[in-house]
């Protein structure tokens, strides 16, 4: 008798693909998990599992999201941090209620449709990032060793070109469905209108030069970024930046960017994957937003975190974020962006 798993499906074609892929092995069970009157994908998701004669199961998580995401995800913004709910959501939301569907009926493992790898080293479990073009260990990197353990990544080892063609030869329903770049709970991508259709902004504030010199007015702290430089509104001797935000005064600080490259960086609250704990000084190499660029590190304890020390200048490294740690394909770990230094 084949083990059980239980599979994230979300009505994607990665998930998709990851169910076909896994019936080879395991006996699946898939697991739609609702996110309230946002969710979108739950037929989808019901289609494929009658396609592929598999078990399936829905859901409501939106209590969990409400508590874990949501709420600290508005706080972030009113904070004047930028904040990164899908890699929150998936340590505290996500994999917590597949492990629970798993541990009730009895399945030892979970997977998801992430493009990610896990590889057993003696006793420890490690996640590897996926294939270069659509790698996801960046998001994944909060995961702690104990969730990991019981972690399947089918598609580790795909181009997302290769999945789809997979799908589509496997007469899978979802195959030619585009893929969905938003944040889940986010109607049209316009994170800025739902924080104030909740209820969750700031009122409109001044925009000033370094030397406090008013600017313009800006929306609301929740509209903006560290580093941005489009849709500012805001015209002078040269382009401007969004370069510092204070909640307290509710100012926004532009300059022209070259005050926004940093080389140290302190981060804080570090889930270590491959490493016990950061006992002294490592060479690394880190993302600090969800891009492919990596930049070599020391990476250090400091008091309660981490002080990262680039050798090449990072550019506006943003409180909220996650800075994340590498050796070659393997995650050291990662911790979040507090303060450049």
């Amino acid at each position: 008798m084949k083990p059980k798993i239980v599979l994230g499906l979300s009505g994607g074609v990665d998930s998709a693909l990851a169910a076909r892929l896994l019936q080879k092995d395991y006996t699946v069970t898939g697991l739609y998990l609702s996110i309230g009157p946002e969710a979108a994908g739950e037929e989808d998701a019901r289609r494929v599992a009658e396609t592929l004669g598999i078990d399936f199961r829905v859901m409501d998580i939106s209590q969990a999201l409400e508590e874990h995401v949501k709420a600290p995800f508005a706080a972030g913004y009113l904070a004047g941090r930028t904040p990164l709910p899908c890699a929150v959501c998936n340590p505290l939301v996500k994999f917590p209620a597949l492990l629970a569907l798993a541990d009730e009926i009895g399945a030892e493992q979970v997977a998801t449709g992430h493009y990610a790898r896990v590889v057993q080293n003696d006793n420890r479990r490690l996640l590897l990032k996926g294939m270069p073009a659509n790698d996801q260990s960046y998001m994944l990197s909060q995961l702690p060793r104990e969730i990991l353990r019981r972690v399947v990544f089918p598609l580790g080892n795909y181009e997302k070109s290769a999945v789809r063609g997979l799908s589509q030869g496997a007469g899978l329903p979802v195959a030619d469905k585009p893929d969905s770049m938003e944040i889940c709970f986010i109607p049209n991508d316009d994170y800025a209108a739902w924080l104030e259709n909740q209820g969750w902004s700031c009122p409109p504030g001044d925009f000033i030069a370094p030397d406090g010199t008013v600017l313009g007015r800006h929306r609301g702290i929740h509209r903006y970024t560290l580093g941005q430089g489009r849709g500012l509104g805001v015209s002078g001797p040269h382009r401007y930046y969004v370069s510092a935000i204070d909640p307290e005064r509710g100012t926004i600080t532009l300059s022209d960017g070259s005050d926004l490259m940093r080389d140290k960086i302190f981060c804080t609250r570090p889930n270590w994957i491959a490493i016990n704990a950061l006992d002294g000084p490592i060479e690394v190499t880190a993302r600090f937003r969800h891009a492919r660029v990596e930049t070599p590190c020391t990476i250090s304890p400091l008091e309660d975190g981490v002080l990262v020390e680039a050798r090449e200048s990072v550019r506006a490294p943003t409180p909220g974020q996650l800075a994340v740690f590498y050796d070659g394909d393997i995650v050291v770990g990662s911790a979040w962006i507090e303060r450049s230094l």
